[in-house]
C-alpha cells in the first residue's frame, strides 16, 4: 500500500440538537450533503488512486462515504468500527491488515482522530482536518506507519473548484 487518503465527514447536524439522541445517528445537514456532492465531483477530476473506501459506521461518515461512492461505484465500500471516534495508530494498523490487497485506501472518519493520526504518521506538526477536508499520506513504511503528507485539502478549495 502506498497511499492513504483521509476524508473527514461532511457538515453534520449540531451536537446540541442531538443531546437526547444517539450521537452515532447524527446525519449530514442538507448543506453538508450538497457540499460533499460537489467535493465528490472535484475529487473525481483529481483521479485519486484509491482502490477501496473504508468508512466509520457512524451515520454522518457513512453518508459521506456513500456520496463519494456514487462517483466511484466500482470501488468496494465497507464499514469498519475501528474508524469510530477513538481511532488511532493501532486501529489504523488493523485496518491496513484487513485491506492488505489494496494499493491505496480512502478512509472516512472523524476528528480529532484523523488529525492526530496524520500528525503521528508524518513525525509531528499540527494538522487540522476541517469537515469535508481531505489529506493524502504517502507511506514510506507500512510496518512503521510512517509517511509524508502529500496534500491537505480544505473544503474551501473544493468549493473554489465549483466556480
Amino acid at each position: 500500500m502506498t497511499n492513504l487518503y483521509f476524508l473527514r465527514h461532511g457538515h453534520a447536524h449540531d451536537r446540541d440538537e442531538w443531546k437526547t439522541q444517539n450521537d452515532e445517528l447524527r446525519p449530514l445537514t442538507t448543506e453538508g450533503i450538497a457540499a460533499m456532492r460537489q467535493e465528490a465531483i472535484v475529487l473525481r477530476h483529481l483521479q485519486p488512486d484509491f482502490t477501496a473506501i473504508v468508512t466509520s459506521p457512524l451515520v454522518r461518515a457513512r453518508e459521506t462515504a456513500d456520496i463519494i461512492h456514487t462517483l466511484f461505484p466500482d470501488l468496494p465500500i465497507t464499514e469498519d468500527a475501528l474508524l469510530k471516534p477513538g481511532f488511532g495508530l493501532k486501529a489504523l494498523e488493523k485496518v491496513l491488515k484487513q485491506h492488505d490487497g489494496h494499493e491505496s485506501l480512502l478512509l472516512v472518519g472523524h476528528e480529532p482522530d484523523f488529525s492526530a493520526v496524520i500528525s503521528d504518521m508524518i513525525g509531528g506538526g499540527r494538522v487540522t482536518m476541517k469537515r469535508g477536508g481531505m489529506a493524502r499520506v504517502k507511506l514510506a513504511s507500512k510496518e512503521k506507519l510512517r509517511g509524508d503528507l502529500i496534500w491537505l485539502i480544505t473544503p474551501s478549495v473544493f468549493r473554489a473548484a465549483e466556480d
